[in-house]
């Protein structure tokens, strides 16, 4: 284990492991050196890393491709195409995100019940599956329809992955592979634009418009993705069969000494949803989260229209829309591997969230269409890193692995509710500059995102600082150690990520 000065995640000996611990997980690396055991955890990270992260970041490229690609649709006309008039468009955004939040808060209880394996591969096969059908409308309602069943099957998937993560890694690990997850969104608006330039070229083959084969041919390959998700996905490091044994316990052991509770150990109860509703944090996440969010799906669902109100068109606008996600991947990632090597998440929320401020005060303030294309960038690259820091930051500061994932499904479901504003935001009646839609984001930014994340670090840091002076020691006075165990970050040992 890390000395407690180099992280403020660490917690002291003693009261906080797990009761009976070394009775039922045996040392496999029992008479080797520090040395041998920090190579055999770095061999072991990087097996983890390689299996995991490429797979899950190729899900949520899907994913994100599949909730998004109706932006490019629309540059395609599918208004035209299905006879949409005034806020039929917005209509169609919206409604994915009533069914899309309304669902979130609850899946991690879902996925924890029927296996990460059996989840994940499910919801894969339904959304792609749904995308398809999308491809086939033949009006309004049914896309609408189509809409509202894509938000359902794909409500699981991110606060699936975030919680499924925090269950292989240490926190200060979290963060980067977070990050790299994470930036598989960016990626999808890159690669979303210039897949959607090649297959509008197909405009008329079967019978088919364009905007038809965008869909029809981006959940085929979900599908198809979906299928092998079977055999990808391994439900938790205990059940890992692309561990070997010792392996398996090695991650078990790696997780325990991190101070966590893990899946094989913690039994679920009732009193870690509630925990997780009563906790401040949560709800002071939610805000964090929303300032997010709003400007996450605005960005992505309305780039193209941002775009062509700038005076591109067909192909150069969805060609144009790919260097400002190329941007915020990148920035994703360095953001997630310098928040992990400092502990510093809530600074580099304050960062990013000010360049996201400047770039939509760019968009907001300038005419020039050069300085607005540049305020993509900064926009962009102002919202994509905070999503993923803002949820490694609420994992880090939570103990247990059910009260975890509730407060992830809680934090994760209140921001998406913030997508039903991102889609009724930037109207027809303002284009080409949009300024009502501009306004709203950067509202989002500097009050939610920014306030928030300066509140949440000044309230952390206080809380530390008590807790460091001994005045939270009198919570467990009289406590038997597993009852002050399962206090989970409530020890006044626990010491909180700024």
């Amino acid at each position: 284990m890390s000395d407690i000065e180099n992280s403020d995640i660490e917690k002291s000996d003693g009261i906080t492991s797990p009761p009976n611990e070394e009775d039922d997980l045996p040392d496999p690396d029992a008479g080797k050196s520090d040395a041998e055991r920090a190579k055999l955890d770095k061999a072991l990270v990087w097996k983890i890393d390689l299996w995991l992260i490429p797979w899950l970041s190729l899900l949520y490229l899907l994913s994100f491709l599949d909730r998004t690609n109706i932006g490019n649709a629309k540059a395609a006309n599918l208004e035209k195409g299905l006879h949409m008039t005034g806020r039929d468009y917005n209509d169609a955004l919206t409604i994915f995100f009533v069914s899309y939040a309304g669902m979130e808060p609850i899946t991690n209880v879902i996925l924890k019940r029927y296996s990460p394996r059996v989840f994940f591969t499910a919801i894969i096969f339904l959304w792609g599956l749904i995308m398809v059908l999308m491809g086939v409308v033949e009006n309004q309602a049914g896309l609408l329809a189509c809409r509202w069943f894509l938000g359902l099957a794909e409500a699981g998937l991110f606060p699936g992955v975030n919680y499924y993560l925090s269950c292989w890694y240490k926190r200060q690990e979290l963060g980067l592979r977070a990050a790299l997850f994470f930036s598989a969104a960016a990626l999808a608006g890159s690669f979303g634009g210039l897949l959607a330039a090649a297959i509008t070229q197909m405009d008329g083959v079967g019978g088919y418009e364009g905007w038809r084969w965008i869909f029809i041919l981006e959940g085929l390959m979900t599908v198809f993705v979906g299928i092998f998700c079977w055999w990808m996905v391994f439900n938790f490091p205990d059940t890992a069969g692309f561990l070997t044994p010792d392996e398996r316990l090695r991650a078990l052991r790696r997780l325990r000494g991190d101070n966590q509770a893990t899946a094989e150990v913690e039994q679920f109860n009732k009193r870690y949803i509630w925990a997780a509703f009563k906790d401040w944090k949560t709800w002071g996440y939610a805000v964090c989260y929303m300032g997010c969010l709003c400007p996450l799906y605005s960005f992505s669902l309305f780039l193209p229209t941002i775009l062509g109100g700038m005076g591109y068109k067909k192909t150069r606008l969805q060609l144009m829309s790919v260097p400002p996600y190329a941007c915020a991947a990148a920035m994703t990632v360095f953001i997630g591997w310098f928040a992990d090597r400092t502990k510093w998440r809530g600074y580099c929320n304050m960062f990013v969230a000010t360049m996201g401020c400047i770039g939509f005060a760019m968009l907001l303030a300038s005419d020039n269409v050069h300085i607005q294309y540049a305020g993509t960038f900064l926009g962009a690259m102002g919202i994509y890193p905070t999503v993923a820091n803002t949820l490694s930051w609420a994992s880090n500061n939570v103990e247990g692995v059910y009260k975890r994932g509730v407060m992830v499904g809680i934090v994760v479901g209140w921001g998406n509710m913030n997508g039903v504003v991102s889609s009724n935001i930037f109207m027809p009646s303002d284009k080409p500059r949009y300024q009502t839609g501009h306004a709203i984001v950067l509202a989002y930014l500097s009050v939610f995102l920014l306030g928030g994340t300066i509140f949440m670090h000044l309230m952390l840091r206080r809380e530390n600082s008590l807790r460091r002076a001994g005045k939270r020691d009198h919570w467990i006075e009289g406590k038997t150690a597993e009852e002050i165990y399962h206090m989970g970050d409530e020890r006044p040992d626990f010491l909180y990520t700024l």
